[in-house]
């Protein structure tokens, strides 16, 4: 039985998202703090004690940037919108389209780190494994997959596969 995420992570998740959807990726600290319900409706009240060592963390992480000291305005990295999208997608609660995303790879033994971090990613998004290398999911991931697939340079060697007719 899967743990309830714990505050913490879901406040880091929270402002992940925000920052993903918020125009260039800014965020001022005062107004999230101050208004931080406009953001994400039932929402706790959230400490500012809280909220800065969760945007401490996420730079430390190197998932945010600091745009400006004097009004505390944050930014995305790079590295903080690809953990977004993931975070987004994992958590995605739409409706399931009727089509199967299949991944399917022959990675070579000496591209094992690459393919260890493949499925390290797939388990990760709830992907169910059908065969060694062969596994499955009803999130709809395949361009956000495929371009993850081209960063770690094994697309020669995988197959990303959408398919609604799907049986014995």
């Amino acid at each position: 039985m899967a743990r309830p995420p714990s505050k913490r992570k879901t406040l880091t998740n929270l402002i992940l998202l925000i920052l993903e959807k918020s125009v260039d990726g800014y965020l001022r600290f005062e107004d999230f703090a101050q208004y931080h319900y406009r953001y994400k409706y039932g929402v706790p009240e959230v400490k500012k004690s809280d909220l800065a060592r969760v945007f401490k963390r996420l730079r430390e992480q190197g998932l945010i940037e600091l745009i400006s000291d004097k009004e505390l305005i944050f930014r995305l990295t790079d590295q903080g919108k690809d953990k977004a999208l993931w975070e987004k997608m994992k958590n995605s609660e739409e409706k399931w389209d009727g089509r199967w995303r299949i991944v399917i790879w022959d990675i070579p033994e000496k591209r094992r780190l690459a393919r260890d971090l493949l499925r390290f990613k797939l388990k990760q998004l709830g992907f169910i494994q059908w065969q060694k290398s062969v596994w499955a999911t009803k999130i709809n991931c395949t361009k956000l997959l495929r371009d993850f697939i081209k960063q770690i340079g094994v697309e020669d060697w995988v197959m990303v596969l959408e398919s609604d007719n799907i049986g014995i």
